[in-house]
């Protein structure tokens, strides 16, 4: 314990995770860190916190454990394949702020309550700017006791909300990607069709800002498409992978027509294929490749 905070084990440290441990060890949460590639838990060392050789070894010195991994194969190979659900002390809390499946949540969830482990789900959105600056919006799925024992630690990265049952914070976390996506493609052919018949794509943004059309999408991934910026600030493979999760989601809760959430995944496997992982405002790459000048 360091000022009544209890330990956290923090495993994943990419572009979102090495950005809220960063948050996590300045509001003075006391740290143990691993990631696959250890350069990256490191660079956090000189800030205090402490490096541990695997991620067993860091989940047996933490009251909490924070995933932040790539996709759910990962974080089963991580929490159940490298010996963390099995070094997890019981009453500890394992936070898996990854996104994957809403049934892989469940699973975890169930398996690690066999250990006397608690579990919650708790997808972000807001990108690595938000992480950067601890404003992620943070999706929970679990139980309210737990969530409320441990609400203390999302704070320095965001606002959390308890949104159900185990799996929910997954569910939301499809429920923003289905929009965003969607959204970043009716934006990019809106703004096509308006370059193609001779109006300033620039120009026409700016005269639908404040607008009913007015969204961040229409503000950022906007202003990327106009400025043809498609350096990755969100993945298309990521996104890609949320949206095909929301299609596995829908077919197992018998919803059968997804028609906009199709949609958008075809358009991104088309720009991976195509164009590689840019942007994914690079949606717009897409529809111009599938709409060539006559």
């Amino acid at each position: 314990m360091t000022d009544n905070k209890p330990t956290v084990a923090f495993l994943g440290l990419g572009l979102m995770g090495a950005r809220q441990a960063r948050r996590l060890i300045e509001a003075g949460w006391p740290l143990v860190l691993w990631n696959r590639s250890r350069e990256k838990a490191e660079a956090l060392a000189p800030l205090g916190a402490r490096i541990a050789a695997s991620a067993a070894e860091a989940a047996a010195e933490a009251d909490i454990v924070i995933t932040m991994l790539e996709n759910g194969p990962i974080v089963e190979a991580v929490v159940f394949g490298q010996g963390v659900a099995e070094a997890m002390r019981p009453g500890a809390v394992l936070i898996d702020m990854s996104s994957i499946k809403p049934a892989e949540a469940q699973d975890h969830a169930a398996r690690l309550a066999e250990r006397g482990v608690s579990y919650l789900d708790a997808p972000v959105s807001g990108g690595t700017v938000g992480a950067e600056q601890g404003t992620l919006a943070i999706m929970v799925g679990g139980d309210e006791p737990v969530f409320t024992r441990v609400a203390a630690v999302f704070a320095p990265m965001g606002r959390a909300t308890l949104v159900g049952p185990h799996g929910s914070g997954q569910l939301a976390k499809l429920a923003n990607q289905i929009i965003v996506g969607v959204t970043i493609g009716a934006v990019a052919e809106a703004l096509m069709l308006a370059a193609r018949g001779g109006a300033d794509p620039a120009k026409v943004r700016e005269a639908l800002r404040g607008g009913f059309a007015e969204s961040r999408v229409l503000d950022l991934h906007g202003a990327r498409m106009v400025e043809r910026d498609f350096t990755t600030r969100g993945r298309s493979v990521t996104h890609l992978k949320d949206i095909d999760n929301a299609l596995d989601a829908a077919g197992r809760l018998g919803l059968a027509a997804m028609p906009f959430t199709a949609a958008t995944a075809d358009l991104f496997r088309g720009l991976l294929a195509n164009a590689g992982d840019l942007d994914h405002s690079g949606l717009l790459v897409e529809l111009e490749r599938r709409n060539p000048a006559n």
